[in-house]
């Protein structure tokens, strides 16, 4: 049977739904788990390795379906929910009118507080923490950079469903999920350090984590907290 990048599989083919995708940058088959989708997402290095991939899904399906039972219900940003924003946990509150939601500090902590309601409500909160979002990795991605005598590059904010960032070396582009303002900022700025690091390597090779340690120090302790943590950030705003 041929795959295709980007194709689904039905949950009878490997017990659990499925996506296929080819990442060149992928140095082996690998399984990640999309919680926000609800599906395991296949990656091969090249379409013509799709088929290995599935196979190896196949002797994995008890661990796919374990990954998705446990994975984060969804939090959506409604009054009275609270979310982590800079890694510190603060409400949302409503308030009167059509205004735009901001960050304050409150008696007991921050608050966004954002008019509208419903959609409207989630809507302003969401365009606040992509606006934040967009102000700290901006800044985090020029420092380093510069650091690395590196050429301006163009950064855009968007709302992945499992990636933290991505690089484009050929365009010199860099985009980021929004969702990574609800890091502690040191996340973030590993984050920003991970994808400028790829203008000097495109790959995962021992030079490139060497690149990456040059500016954020030890990666690992970031590495985990996103892999401890980043499913229930997928989850907020669902």
């Amino acid at each position: 049977m041929s795959y295709r990048n980007g194709q689904r599989l039905p949950p009878e083919a490997l017990g659990v739904p499925a996506r296929l995708s080819v990442n060149p940058r992928a140095r082996r088959l690998s399984i990640r788990i999309d919680g926000r989708a609800g599906e395991a997402v296949l990656v091969a290095p090249s379409e013509r390795k799709l088929g290995e991939v599935v196979a190896f899904a196949r002797g994995k399906a008890g661990w796919m379906r374990e990954r998705l039972a446990t994975r984060p219900e969804s939090a959506p940003l409604a009054p009275g929910a609270v979310v982590p924003v800079f890694g510190r946990s603060t409400r949302l509150a409503a308030v009167s009118g059509a205004g735009s939601a901001r960050l304050v500090d409150g008696d007991d902590g921050p608050v966004i507080l954002s008019g509208g309601e419903g959609e409207a409500f989630s809507r302003r909160v969401e365009n606040l923490l992509r606006r934040l979002a967009r102000q700290v990795l901006v800044e985090r991605t020029e420092h380093h950079l510069r650091t690395l005598g590196q050429r301006p590059v163009r950064v855009s904010i968007t709302d992945a469903r499992s990636r933290w960032g991505s690089c484009s070396p050929h365009n010199r582009t860099i985009r980021y999920s929004w969702r990574v303002i609800m890091a502690p900022p040191a996340v973030a700025d590993y984050l920003a350090a991970h994808e400028v690091a790829h203008l000097v390597h495109a790959d995962h090779s021992p030079a490139y984590w060497s690149v990456v340690e040059r500016l954020v120090g030890d990666h690992r302790p970031f590495r985990k907290w996103l892999r401890e943590h980043g499913a229930a950030l997928h989850a907020v705003g669902r």
